[in-house]
């Protein structure tokens, strides 16, 4: 018995088949591994809370928010009060897209007055060797004991080289310029709820 010829038509037949098995067997490994990768972002936003809030014994609430009118995103306040039900104070994950990764994740400590206690990266794909200095110590421990109040301070912090407070890491004049955007965004949130809840400060 001879073989069939092959035509465009089984040709694109085939190829129907195989994208809608792979699409399909993309769509299982999504849906296994979901909740598992849920959970590990989870578990690195709680330990970056506590890096950025080490002291804290209180209560915490989370409030999404816009921080910036056209934002993609919202960023998570989550307010920290007090056993006594005062504000403590916040730690902010936040994100900025200006990274040259695309995007990244940070977490922002704050106490009630608006100064930065300390800050933590989430997630973030920079440059190894370059921008992913952001998460040394040498770097993002330079923003502890900076302070974004009052709130609407112009510019809100940057790199020496625009004029601003913070060192730049060499070579990664990029990452340090959106990581400064993903701390003002932060502080700008903060203020926000703030204002939202009418919690004193």
């Amino acid at each position: 018995m001879s073989k069939k010829p092959s035509t465009l038509v089984n040709m694109l037949l085939a190829l129907a088949v195989i994208a809608v098995v792979a699409a399909g067997a993309l769509a299982g490994g999504y849906v296994l591994t979901k909740d598992a990768i849920d959970k590990e972002q989870q578990k690195k936003s709680q330990t970056a809370m506590e890096q950025v809030l080490p002291k804290f014994q209180g209560t915490t609430e989370a409030v999404s928010v816009q921080a910036r009118q056209g934002d993609k995103n919202d960023v998570t306040v989550n307010l920290a009060y007090n056993n006594d039900g005062s504000l403590f104070g916040a730690a902010v994950e936040t994100y900025t897209d200006k990274a040259f990764g695309g995007s990244f994740t940070i977490m922002v400590g704050f106490d009630a007055e608006g100064t930065i206690i300390g800050t933590a990266v989430v997630k973030a794909a920079e440059t190894p060797g370059l921008g992913d200095k952001i998460k040394t110590e040498k770097f993002n421990g330079q923003f502890a004991k900076k302070q974004l109040r009052p709130w609407d301070v112009e510019g809100g912090l940057s790199v020496t080289k625009d004029g601003g407070q913070v060192d730049a890491i060499t070579a990664a004049t990029i990452s340090s310029r959106a990581f400064c955007d993903a701390v003002n965004r932060a502080a700008e949130a903060y203020q926000k709820v703030l204002n939202q809840k009418g919690v004193a400060q």
